[in-house]
């Protein structure tokens, strides 16, 4: 069984006897099954490890339903150095960063009929802007590919609104020398179902920001997987996220570091208000045994602003070789630091606003890394409005 990004669908499909549902363990994260065919995954149960979290019975129609697989829209703001097409499902860039593995990403990738395919190759940075909006909550599938040519810089925001029921897959190439920065915006309507699979390859010297908001939506689940593949690679994976009453937020998220001397930091912040909701984040770290030179870190914080809520939170690191600068990880959930509520109270700022900057200032340590100053300005403001209507106890 093989989950690498450069695995051919065919070659997944020969180690299906080791695949889902057989009695030969996974020994580590990077040999969970990989398939591009639906039909290749068992039926989920809910008690599997990487469903156990999730509200199953509630996304039934994306995981084994018909989808609609014609090209979800998105209007591409244009940029000099970027090529915007739409590619048949044999096109042969589709799977070399990465296969499904799991039942709903391989549902989306069965079903997709075109692919929207995303290439950068300017060396001076640009913006480009994927507005996604779903017209109506018919389910779909998805797929879509992000390339940084050698040497190419530049930022990509995919844009969600709407009342979507969608399944997706995301590839993301950081080809030699690039920099790259993904962000994926999830403010969908309040009863939209969103599944993303994103798999990131990145190569020598090359840097990838990945970055993960989750504000909108009734069920989002999106899970990043990120192979540093090239010597001095750098994948920076950053997540912010909010979950009101009733509200199932979810991420998990693999770093893979094949290569010598490579980098990653993994920073996920969230806030929880409003009785059932529900969080969930799971960080997987794997340094191989040829990724000597390694310097890893991840960390996921939760602040719970009432009753009612709940934050898994479930980090998980494995070493292959001895040979590393440093690897960690930590996660914690709680309420509000008394101390930082003591000085602002001190100064004359009534409770109910001091918890507001705290819980504001809590968040924006991620916001401040994105690097886009008009992104950055927006989700302040998307901030300030989720915390306008929060009873801060």
């Amino acid at each position: 069984m093989t989950s690498a990004p450069s695995a051919a669908p065919e070659a997944a499909h020969l180690q299906h006897a080791h695949g889902p549902g057989s009695p030969v363990p996974v020994q580590t994260r990077s040999e969970r099954f990989a398939s591009a065919s639906h039909a290749d995954f068992p039926p989920v149960t809910g008690r599997e490890l990487e469903w156990r979290l999730t509200p199953v019975a509630r996304i039934s129609d994306l995981l084994d339903g018909a989808l609609n697989g014609a090209p979800f829209p998105a209007t591409v703001s244009p940029a000099e150095g970027v090529r915007v097409e739409w590619v048949a499902r044999d096109d042969a860039r589709i799977g070399s960063a990465g296969l499904a593995e799991e039942r709903a990403a391989a549902n989306a990738w069965s079903t997709t009929e075109q692919a929207l395919v995303i290439t950068l190759t300017a060396e001076e940075a640009v913006t480009v802007t994927v507005d996604r909006t779903a017209p109506d909550p018919t389910p779909r599938a998805a797929h879509t590919i992000i390339t940084a040519a050698p040497n190419a810089r530049g930022t990509v925001i995919l844009d969600h609104r709407g009342p979507a029921r969608l399944t997706e897959n995301i590839e993301i190439i950081a080809e030699q020398g690039s920099d790259l920065t993904v962000v994926s915006l999830q403010e969908w309507d309040d009863e939209a179902v969103h599944l993303s699979s994103h798999f990131g390859r990145v190569e020598r010297d090359a840097r990838l920001k990945h970055v993960v908001v989750s504000l909108g939506g009734a069920i989002v689940r999106v899970n990043p997987s990120v192979h540093l593949a090239g010597d001095g690679a750098d994948g920076q994976l950053l997540g912010l996220y909010f979950a009101d009453a009733g509200q199932h937020l979810e991420q998990r998220v693999y770093v893979h570091h094949i290569a010598p001397h490579t980098v990653s930091r993994v920073t996920y912040k969230g806030a929880l208000n409003g009785e059932g909701a529900r969080t969930v984040w799971v960080g997987d770290v794997l340094i191989g045994r040829d990724a000597t030179g390694t310097d890893s870190y991840e960390q996921n914080r939760n602040l719970v602003l009432s009753d009612g809520t709940r934050a898994d939170s479930i980090p998980n690191l494995e070493i292959e070789t001895g040979e590393i600068a440093g690897a960690g990880h930590a996660s914690a959930t709680g309420r509000f630091d008394d101390e930082q509520l003591f000085y602002l109270r001190s100064r004359g700022i009534d409770e109910q606003e001091a918890r507001r900057l705290v819980v504001l200032g809590f968040l924006l340590e991620v916001v401040q890394k994105i690097g886009d100053a008009d992104l950055e300005a927006r989700l302040l403001g998307l901030l300030e409005d989720e915390l306008a209507a929060v009873e801060v106890v």
